[in-house]
């Protein structure tokens, strides 16, 4: 049993966070989910660009075509679904205050609006997970970020990379056991001769989790999971997509 006593409140959240799929009809409140998203704000963003934009989508139609879409019922359940996106669009707002043309099709600024989005939404989901709720991100918007993206009316220069669902927990899983410290931790240079034995001793743990476990038990371990999900390539239709948006990432 891990020592939590020398915890702060935050970090205890933050270790026992889990993905939420199951929800309760209990809506989060309209002043609950203006803290949450200002708490997210105060992410860390590159050069202070803030290149994200967050759809919320209330409309049930909408909602239940994106989760027909993602292929991913669960946007259709939560009480709340935010989409969010990388948005150079309001940067190239700014250039034309000062008449200047911003250079957005390039990796760099890619790169930008994309861990700035993924920032805001880790504040974001442990904000939530504060004050009681639960989430579960959907990265199932990349199946369709076309549609998707006509159905919200995003233009040009602005780009969905992942969902997530909000709400009150109807059903909570165990936390899944994250690799070993040392596994991802290197000094000063990095040590890829460790991962045999460090590998080996994980996939025991996750073994047992996945065999032990409440809900959705199975046979199988961390690296024939990984390898499985990695052999082949995947939504390969990102990269046409992306250049519709002008982002031929140079």
């Amino acid at each position: 049993m891990k020592d939590t006593s020398t915890l702060s409140e935050t970090m205890k959240v933050m270790q026992s966070h889990v993905s939420v799929r199951k929800y309760s009809a209990e809506p989060i409140s309209k002043e609950h989910l203006v803290e949450i998203l200002q708490a997210g704000q105060s992410a860390a963003s590159s050069h202070f660009v803030q290149a994200y934009s967050i759809i919320r989508i209330t409309d049930k139609d909408k909602r239940d075509q994106i989760a027909e879409l993602a292929k991913n019922k669960h946007i259709s359940d939560a009480s709340e679904f935010l989409l969010f996106c990388g948005d150079l669009k309001r940067l190239e707002a700014a250039g034309r205050k000062h008449g200047i043309v911003i250079e957005h099709d390039n990796l760099e600024n890619f790169i930008v609006a994309t861990v700035d989005t993924a920032l805001i939404a880790q504040n974001v989901i442990t904000a939530a997970e504060s004050l009681g709720y639960g989430g579960c991100y959907i990265g199932g918007v990349r199946n369709n970020p076309g549609p998707i993206s006509e159905l919200v009316g995003l233009p040009d220069k602005v780009f969905p990379l992942f969902g997530l669902c909000l709400g009150v927990p109807a059903e909570k899983n165990e936390v899944k056991p994250r690799l070993p410290l040392d596994a991802i931790l290197h000094e000063n240079v990095y040590d890829e001769e460790k991962y045999e034995g460090l590998l080996d001793d994980y996939d025991q743990t996750m073994s047992n989790y996945y065999q032990q476990r409440s809900t959705n038990n199975k046979n199988t371990n961390w690296t024939e999971s990984m390898a499985h999900f990695m052999q082949g390539k995947r939504r390969v239709h990102m990269k046409e997509f992306m250049e519709g948006k002008g982002f031929h990432l140079e």
